[in-house]
């Protein structure tokens, strides 16, 4: 069983590593974005990293953008989607187990019910069946209801459906989206772009 992170939500400056990427269907790398913010809506640090367009590296990128950090300082992560850059599958247990840190993968949709038919039409049967098994372990998706009354899904580790929804609220200002993901989102495509250069 994964174990549960304490979370201190009522301490006025937690941080947390809000994830997101920007990348075209035409690109072989997408650009991955980081961004500390602390509950009190202050930004406190960037990380750029990069992983494959419907590869494999998803989990293991994630990982080494949370460590060029070389922050001890972080209370969670939240991440745009468990799904990245055109089926690039996310193990959010292994994640929240090596940092030892809740971890929440956000989305703001049902996840398309013929994923699973879309890998096996996209991928050889092996990369197929891995990322498959990656998908059954990430299970269904909760929709949870934010303070500002918008509804988000959400798949979560090492921290409780509750807990998630409580440490959410604490980072939306406004609309569905946490202020750690909206700005790691503007940070990778303002980054993408350059890097093409």
């Amino acid at each position: 069983m994964l174990l549960l992170h304490s979370l201190h939500l009522e301490k006025k400056a937690i941080r947390s590593l809000g994830v997101a990427e920007s990348f075209r269907k035409d690109q072989e790398i997408s650009t991955l974005a980081g961004v500390v913010i602390r509950s009190d809506l202050v930004i406190d640090g960037f990380a750029i990293g990069r992983l494959k367009v419907s590869g494999s590296d998803a989990t293991k990128s994630v990982l080494k953008l949370y460590k060029d950090l070389e922050r001890n300082d972080v209370n969670a992560i939240i991440i745009s989607g468990s799904v990245l850059s055109l089926y690039n599958v996310l193990d959010i247990d292994v994640i929240s187990e090596q940092l030892e840190l809740p971890v929440i993968a956000l989305s703001f949709s049902k996840a398309a019910s013929d994923l699973v038919a879309n890998v096996r039409g996209r991928f050889s049967n092996k990369v197929a069946s891995d990322k498959i098994a990656l998908l059954e372990k990430l299970g269904k998706a909760e929709k949870i209801r934010l303070k500002t009354g918008y509804d988000v899904f959400v798949r979560v580790a090492g921290i409780t459906q509750n807990v998630s929804t409580r440490l959410l609220d604490k980072f939306t200002l406004q609309g569905a989206i946490p202020e750690p993901i909206r700005v790691a989102r503007l940070l990778a495509k303002t980054i993408a772009p350059l890097r093409e250069k």
